[in-house]
């Protein structure tokens, strides 16, 4: 005979409302910031070899001092490596142009992607937006530094296909940024 199974009635709102714990949760819900993503230019490439080189010297001196702990040699390499990379981490950033664009609300992506459907061309080939149109849009509304469409427009049509597609894709991928856990209860 199979078991019942009753669900527990649900408390009354004005005893959820006053639960301290709730109250405190709710509260750092409401207050939580969308996320943001960054976006590094750096045409410097003697910055970004430096950097690169600086960071591969410092993994091989740290696993050789993982390997010969009682070495000091080993250990003033790595205190010497790591202000290596500080100081190429210094001039890279120096160097370097950051964007940042943050996820945008979710009935505000929403309204831009209502705004911007695709031409039938780009409808027979599988596309739900326009990017030609939706693009520069979604770029500078998430633009956290104040990107311009104009300006959102015209590094899509003069950059590099690749650099372009970075843009873009920080742009786009932050909003589908997740920053949440499922785990068991």
């Amino acid at each position: 005979m199979p078991t019942k199974t009753t669900t527990a009635p649900a408390p009354p709102a004005a005893a959820v409302a006053a639960d301290a714990h709730w109250a405190a949760t709710r509260e750092k819900l409401r207050n939580r910031n969308r996320p943001i993503v960054a976006l590094t230019i750096c045409d410097d490439l003697d910055a970004r070899i430096t950097l690169e080189s600086a960071r591969h010297a410092l993994r091989r001196i740290k696993a050789e001092a993982e390997d010969h702990p009682d070495d000091k040699t080993n250990q003033a390499g790595v205190t010497a490596a790591e202000a290596a990379v500080a100081e190429a981490q210094e001039a890279y950033d120096a160097a370097s142009i950051v964007l940042r664009f943050q996820a945008l609300a979710r009935l505000e992506l929403e309204a831009l992607k209502k705004a911007h459907p695709a031409t039938e061309e780009q409808a027979e080939d599988g596309h739900d937006l326009n990017v030609e149109t939706f693009g520069p849009e979604l770029i500078a509304a998430a633009s956290v530094d104040g990107m311009t469409v104009d300006d959102a427009r015209e590094y899509l049509d003069t950059w590099s296909e690749a650099e372009a597609g970075a843009l873009f894709n920080a742009a786009w991928n932050v909003q589908e940024a997740a920053r949440m856990d499922l785990g068991k209860g």
